[in-house]
């Protein structure tokens, strides 16, 4: 039987949710890495959103900051102090996938992107996009193109112990546009978008280019509730699994009942995963409602964390003798 793997899939925030998200902060690196040190069993995956790469809002909260080193690097170093605070060694090979530099002039004000952690001690990394992210933005208004945060979706074709093939794609929607005149015709906003469908169009046809009929698994914040028409188009057009749906951790007709994120007062379920149907989930061990659990309080997100078992069979040509251990 396939060995079952762990996910851990999070809105970070920029690791600066102590201020707003102004800065990222040495407390909001070591916060996140303490928590994530803490799991148990140790995830093989960890897909992360909103990470910056180096800027001036990366960099005010660290006034000692080392020349050209990023916020993932910076963020793996106190990774990597927490895992040896358990007496561990950090196993993860960390993947930066860049979406959108927001300049004035020569000086970057702030960047967004996203991030990919793979345990090299029980996956091997076949193929990434990291160089050449997929971008699946809309624009609405063609003129403001340059001045929009560019969405992407990270791509990485994996392998399991025995071979079996895993797609895993890591993605954040954008917020609904304002300019849409359908936005001003509904009440609920989150996942109504007409931008965010065209976005959840892309990263599905992308889904399905890329894995070929292989096993993947989707993760990311899709700025989308459980029963919004960009989640009914994955779970209906595109075919993807609703995990959560599928262990009755939501539903569709309550998309409010388990929150993942929240801003002040409000509470809404923004962030998913989803799968092909060779991929069996087991449990979602560790996923706690917005302001519940370890992860409370060091992000505006909460972090969904499941595993999984591969079904899909190993492929034929692989003998013993060059299987992956």
């Amino acid at each position: 039987m396939p060995t079952p793997l762990r996910i851990v899939s999070y809105n970070v925030r920029y690791f600066g949710h102590a201020v707003r998200g102004l800065a990222s902060t040495r407390a909001g690196k070591r916060g996140i890495a303490t928590a994530l040190a803490q799991l148990d069993p140790v995830p093989d995956l960890i897909c992360l959103q909103e990470v910056e790469t180096s800027s001036i809002r990366s960099n005010l909260g660290r006034p000692r900051v080392k020349a050209d080193q990023t916020q993932l690097e910076s963020f793996m170093e106190s990774l990597e102090l927490a895992y040896q605070a358990r007496g561990m060694e950090l196993p993860f090979e960390a993947l930066y996938f860049r979406a959108h530099t927001y300049k004035l002039g020569d000086v970057s004000l702030y960047t967004t992107g996203l991030a990919v952690l793979v345990n090299l001690e029980t996956l091997r990394v076949d193929m990434h996009n990291a160089e050449a992210p997929t971008g699946i933005t809309h624009y609405h208004v063609a003129r403001w193109k340059d001045r929009k945060q560019s969405r992407i979706c990270a791509h990485l074709q994996l392998a399991d112990g025995e071979g079996r093939p895993l797609h895993l794609f890591n993605t954040h929607l954008s917020l609904p546009t304002p300019f849409a005149r359908e936005y001003w015709s509904v009440k609920e906003k989150m996942g109504h978008g007409v931008n965010q469908l065209h976005e959840a169009k892309r990263l599905a046809e992308f889904v399905r280019e890329r894995s070929k009929g292989e096993p993947f698994v989707v993760c990311g914040d899709f700025n989308s509730p459980p029963g919004s028409p960009v989640y009914k188009l994955l779970r209906e057009e595109a075919g993807f699994v609703g995990v959560q749906e599928q262990l009755g951790q939501i539903h569709p007709g309550t998309p409010r009942a388990f929150p993942t994120a929240g801003f002040m007062r409000l509470r809404m379920h923004l962030d998913h995963l989803f799968c092909s149907r060779d991929v069996r989930w087991l449990d979602l061990e560790g996923t706690h409602p917005f302001g519940q659990g370890p992860f409370a309080g060091l992000s505006d997100h909460m972090p969904l964390i499941g595993r999984f078992r591969i079904e899909h069979p190993v492929p034929a040509e692989l003998g013993p003798e060059t299987q992956h251990r």
